[in-house]
């Protein structure tokens, strides 16, 4: 009989492509934000941070069967210095509660780990309950409220702090 080993259970290969957008994936990432939110970012907003040194823009694809690639969410994080802000995190509504925003997420602090990076930080929104579940989960702690941060509903922004 062979004695089974203790450890963390295997992790399955992600079934999701992650990658850096370029302006071809513009059309794309618009329709992505006007469909994940109510006050979307606009395509001058999207293309002043991709030329950005400090700005990057993760892409979450599915292949498809016929070879293309379907486009299901996308992080935009800066890491200035020793931390990682992160801006936006989106889900295409249909592709919700798939794992697209933890994969995303995963490879966002991987990312600011292989960079040295001490610090993520990150805000949301207080009604955002999946989001504030996915950052907790991934050790994210509350450390304060911005009120009003989201001007147009009036709504509070949750600060999450992430220690490396």
């Amino acid at each position: 009989m062979r004695r089974m080993e203790e450890g963390a259970p295997e992790q399955k290969p992600s079934p999701f492509l992650i990658r850096p957008m370029t302006h071809e994936d513009m059309p794309a990432v618009t329709e992505l934000e006007k469909a994940s939110f109510r006050n979307p970012w606009s395509p001058e907003l999207l293309r002043r941070e991709l030329d950005h040194d400090w700005s990057t823009i993760l892409l979450v694809e599915e292949p498809q069967p016929d070879g293309a690639r379907k486009l299901l969410g996308l992080a935009i994080f800066w890491i200035v210095q020793d931390e990682v802000h992160v801006l936006n995190v989106a889900t295409a509504p249909e592709q919700r509660r798939r794992g697209v925003a933890r994969a995303v997420m995963d490879e966002v602090l991987a990312r600011g780990r292989a960079r040295r990076c001490v610090l993520a930080t990150l805000e949301v929104r207080r009604s955002n309950e999946a989001a504030l579940g996915l950052y907790k989960s991934l050790g994210f702690r509350p450390v304060g409220v911005r009120p009003n941060y989201y001007a147009d509903e009036g709504e509070d922004a949750i600060v999450m702090v992430l220690d490396f």
